[in-house]
């Protein structure tokens, strides 16, 4: 099952919808059929099924909270619970008086329903993030204890990730913190794992499995194929586990710089079920200290100088009203420059003269461009990816998406076809080639014509809601005068209420910015509720004046819905810092994916900015979080780079 479905399938705790899957039949090597990041979509709804007998076992996380308390971690310290699944352990620490526990996972589903039941208990001393254990998004020096329970260690593929994820941790660390360590015994694993087995999970579930040790024999693969009695099977997953000894384990901590490394502990966990317990059977205990860390010296940090490149005003541009800059265009940059003033920590410049750009930006590169080109090198909106592109080359870091990402959002069949892909609802659509006269013409209607690449609804104005083959054969010639050698998408018209979700961060923190609906209800009854050219472009037009927006009046299934599929088309396309999705409904009211909007418009009187107004933000604090978190990303990144470097060496 892919991740999206399961999280659609769990809206509700108590209600699973298991579709029907294939499975693979006969598998004489396992490792070979093993995804190399399996964890990305194994935790979800039926793992809870397949593993509940022990992760959601009162007995055994409190057992194992009581092993923490006697190491020493005392309630007043700061908890950090890495890969902490569904929150168990956790939320049993603030049952026992913690004030200041974090738990991190890479698990959506888990962490949405670990924030639930801290909810349902009315517990306020927890917080629940996704995150990747590589990349831990949190302050130095800031946790004193930091704990990996649950059997949470040795997934990745390659063993460098494993040893980040131990100097994270002692990042994170206060001087002579803490890290409790809860994993499997590979030594006893190696030699007593069960190489098949079956159990019911419940009155209509089961679960075959199979096992091998992989060929260098390091790592211990499994297979589980889920059943269930009536739909047949649901699940046929894959996943593994690097088999440590105490002294291998030992041996890394205290290369990393910890010390007095103990073994606290076996575990055998408990199971409601009494069956197979796999790689839970038999774990080892392990606490460490952190190295004893040197007070910084703290000083006023300098202002950051950044580079804002812009579209050029004395170029022409085809998109806006009279194909140039105008009197609106020069209020919004006025209006931009006056709100990045008063940022604090920030010094800016900027750059709008394209012919030269190149030539500055090879002379004097930028130490960080903030990258509001939306309108493209020359105003080409075809070349906004050259901007990126250039910048990549010259090693400088930017704000925003990658030329990768510009280039397949500027198609939007491509977009449509990755999110169909993914199991995100897209409207049907016909594809026509420009150079195919002799293409289909569909004929269902009323139908939405628009072309296939480009942006600022260029070409989709009130007459691109077509009713009949006339009207579509005249704007399908139409847009092939407008946007030459341009395919067009003929597209169900979808009558429902339109949305848009704004993100701001990056994959595992993101800020999802209140839920924007679009209000067509006073536009003139003849004109056809669309967001056409005519509503961004031309003020004296209805759909301008008319339109109005407002924060989505919505039930939280629905919103989840709607951010679980913008987050995860986030991530699959690769968008960076902040970016926008746009879904409408069909009659029967399921929302479908209208397009995705990397770098989005920053204009004061934008869709982004009035999202985060519902949220309290000013403009300025808009432009703040797109910048802070750009310069957070590439920070990270160049920490990652080094610290890799580091390991390596």
């Amino acid at each position: 099952m892919t991740a999206l479905k399961t999280e659609d399938d769990m809206k509700q705790q108590t209600r699973t919808k298991l579709r029907p899957k294939c499975t693979l039949g006969p598998v004489s090597d396992l490792e070979r059929h093993l995804p190399a990041d399996w964890w990305r979509t194994l935790f979800n709804a039926v793992y809870l099924k397949t593993d509940g007998d022990v992760v959601e076992n009162d007995v055994n996380t409190r057992r194992e909270i009581d092993f923490l308390l006697t190491a020493g971690l005392q309630v007043e310290h700061d908890v950090l619970d890495l890969c902490c699944g569904q929150g168990r352990h956790s939320l049993e620490l603030v049952r026992r008086g913690f004030s200041s526990v974090h738990g991190i996972d890479r698990s959506r589903y888990l962490i949405r329903l670990a924030r639930k039941r801290a909810k349902d208990e009315g517990l306020s001393g927890v917080k629940f993030s996704e995150g990747d254990a590589r990349q831990i998004r949190l302050p130095e020096n800031s946790r004193d204890w930091v704990m990996m329970m649950g059997n949470s260690f040795g997934y990745f593929e390659r063993e460098e990730d494993d040893l980040k994820v131990l100097d994270g941790i002692k990042r994170i660390l206060k001087s002579d913190g803490h890290l409790m360590l809860d994993i499997v015994d590979g030594d006893w694993m190696k030699n007593n794992y069960e190489a098949r087995s079956w159990e019911w999970l419940d009155e209509q579930h089961f679960v075959n499995r199979e096992r091998s040790l992989s060929a260098d024999g390091r790592r211990l693969i499994a297979r589980e194929v889920v059943t269930h009695a009536e739909m047949g099977v649901i699940a046929d997953q894959f996943y593994a586990e690097r088999l440590y000894t105490y002294e291998e384990i030992s041996k890394q901590l205290s290369t990393l710089g910890y010390r007095d490394i103990q073994l606290l502990s076996s575990v055998a966990s408990d199971s409601s079920r009494g069956q197979d317990l796999g790689m839970m059977a038999h774990r080892l205990l392990i606490t460490a200290q952190g190295p004893t860390k040197l007070p910084r010296k703290k000083s006023a940090p300098d202002a950051r100088t950044v580079t804002v490149i812009m579209g050029d005003p004395k170029l022409p541009d085809s998109v806006k009203k009279d194909g140039c800059f105008n009197a609106e265009d020069f209020h919004t940059i006025n209006r931009l420059k006056d709100a990045l003033k008063p940022i604090p920590g920030y010094r800016f410049h900027y750059l709008d003269k394209h012919k030269t750009l190149l030539k500055q930006l090879m002379q004097e590169p930028p130490g960080f461009v903030f990258n509001l080109c939306d309108e493209g090198f020359h105003n080409q909106a075809a070349m906004e990816l050259h901007i990126p592109a250039v910048l990549e080359l010259l090693g400088v870091p930017y704000s925003g998406a990658g030329p990768a990402c510009l280039a397949l959002c500027y198609d939007k069949s491509k977009v449509r076809a990755i999110a169909s892909d993914m199991d995100i609802p897209v409207p049907m659509e016909a594809y026509l080639d420009p150079h195919n006269q002799s293409a289909h013409i569909p004929s269902t209607f009323p139908a939405l014509l628009k072309p296939a690449q480009g942006d600022s609804s260029i070409g989709i104005t009130q007459q691109a809601l077509v009713h009949n083959a006339r009207e579509l054969v005249e704007y399908i010639d139409y847009l092939r005068g407008l946007t030459p050698g341009v395919p067009v998408l003929v597209q169900e018209f979808l009558a429902g209420r339109e949305f848009s979700v704004g993100l701001i961060g990056n994959p595992d923190n993101f800020n999802v910015l209140p839920i924007l609906e679009v209000d067509y209800s006073a536009l003139p009854p003849q004109l056809p509720p669309i967001l056409s050219y005519e509503s961004k472009w031309l003020p004296d037009s209805p759909y301008w004046t008319d339109i109005r927006y407002h924060e989505a009046n919505i039930d939280d299934d629905f919103r989840q819905c709607l951010v679980a599929y913008s987050q995860a088309l986030f991530e699959r396309l690769d968008c960076r810092d902040y970016a926008r999705f746009d879904f409408r409904c069909d009659a029967e009211g399921t929302a479908k994916l209208l397009e995705v909007n990397p770098n989005p418009g920053w204009c004061w009187d934008g869709k982004l900015n009035l999202m985060a107004s519902w949220q309290g933000k000013t403009y300025s604090e808009l432009l703040a979080m797109v910048l802070n978190v750009a310069f957070e990303r590439v920070t990270r990144n160049a920490e990652i780079a080094a610290n890799g470097n580091n390991l390596l060496n």
